[in-house]
């Protein structure tokens, strides 16, 4: 297993602390490994075995018919005098799981720790019930630093190893398949995607036309890293034969969203400091199941993946990420986190100079003083022009920046 650091460093500085640990993210991200790895530790403290309680809600093995079976079964195994360490996996297949959730959270010697494949699970009745007494862990797949990790030979070159991440995608399952058999990947992820669009979309939603959805879904894959509208979308399907509505395919947007398959850039007026309501750009949770989805090769749309791989790790590392705007210009990402603003512009190759020149121009327009970056897959040197830092994308995702 792959030690998942930053993840597992969260929940060991919030043990004990009275809130109820939520991770969330799309399925097989490793969520289920995290807790396992936390289980781990938790034995390696001293915490015996009969004090840690985990449920996998997936399993069949477990037959909760709603939240109040979930709870007497839990509750059996507590005794008050011990301090237990519960652990639900996929818990929003469970009727009203919050009232369970809640109940198990109120007790003095009980820890929560909670795991969701959908953003349903912190809206509505549970956001409502467990206002301020929850911390959410928003979970991705493998960052390359993670991934790189499990390649403890070394045989190809870091930048070799990148062009892999950058082709397959960081699913935690991928690395076992690539060292054995590289062809079944394909039959991998598309267990995933089956299990996120017909399972957790399709179902819950109810969606009937299945082909349509899928439509939408390629045309935003399709488009990672361009601003683009529902009209702009639904027009598009609707001169190739596929009528849709505005509206319908808004709603699969949220769909997407929801599921974790895809994450909205809102765009940002650098000069004005506002966020501005249209055009926004969205980026899929992971190249590799771009790859399956659309059957491309990497090659064909390098400078995008790049652009994707970049705004998820900025994701990783904290940060709220928009599209940054000034004036006609613009900024690939403007990430925002307390001490203030960065500025990232991504490019596949500067060596043309014209290329430079035109990607330098939106960062020496900000007029202000926050740190600026270029990050590019260029094997030279780093660079510096008046304060913009030329970074390669292998390093700076090695080392924090």
């Amino acid at each position: 297993m792959i030690e998942r650091t930053e993840y597992l460093g969260l929940l060991k500085r919030f043990k004990d602390k009275d809130l109820i640990k939520v991770v969330t993210g799309i399925r097989r991200c490793g969520k289920s490994t995290l807790f396992e790895l936390f289980i781990k530790y938790l034995k390696e403290t001293g915490i015996k075995k009969d004090q840690i309680i985990q449920i996998n809600l997936e399993n069949a093995n477990y037959r909760f018919e709603d939240y109040k079976e979930l709870y007497d079964y839990v509750n059996k195994q507590i005794d008050s005098k011990k301090q237990y360490y519960v652990f639900l996996d996929e818990v929003q297949n469970i009727p009203k799981f919050q009232k369970a959730v809640d109940s198990l959270y109120i007790k003095k010697n009980v820890d929560v720790y909670i795991t969701g494949s959908n953003a349903y699970l912190l809206s509505g009745e549970l956001a409502t019930l467990l206002s301020g007494r929850y911390i959410e862990i928003k979970m991705l797949p493998l960052s390359f630093k993670e991934y790189l990790s499990a390649f403890h030979d070394q045989k190809k070159s870091r930048y070799e190893y990148f062009l892999d991440y950058m082709k397959f995608g960081g699913m935690p399952g991928n690395l076992s398949i690539l060292q054995d058999n590289p062809n079944d990947l394909d039959i991998y992820l598309e267990g995933i995607f089956s299990t996120v669009v017909y399972k957790d979309i399709i179902t819950k939603n109810n969606i009937k036309d299945k082909m349509l959805l899928e439509s939408v879904l390629k045309f935003i894959f399709d488009s990672i890293g361009s601003p683009i509208s529902t009209k702009k979308i639904s027009d598009t399907l609707t001169s190739k034969g596929i009528s849709t509505s505005n509206h319908t395919v808004e709603n699969y947007i949220s769909a997407f969203i929801e599921s974790f398959l895809i994450y909205k850039a809102e765009r940002f007026d650098v000069k004005g400091k506002n966020l501005l309501a249209r055009d926004y750009k969205y980026y899929v949770v992971d190249q590799g199941l771009r790859s399956y989805l659309l059957g491309k090769k990497t090659d064909s749309d390098m400078g995008h993946i790049l652009e994707n791989i970049v705004y998820l790790e900025l994701l990783r590392r904290g940060y709220k990420v928009y599209v940054g705007k000034v004036d006609d210009l613009e900024i690939d990402f403007v990430a925002e986190n307390r001490d203030g603003l960065k500025y990232y512009q991504v490019a596949l190759s500067v060596r043309d100079e014209k290329v430079l020149e035109r990607e330098l121009k939106s960062l020496q327009k900000t007029g202000d003083y926050y740190p600026k970056y270029l990050i590019t897959l260029d094997l030279d040197l780093e660079s510096d022009y008046d304060g913009i830092k030329k970074i390669n994308v292998i390093d700076w995702l090695l080392n924090k920046e």
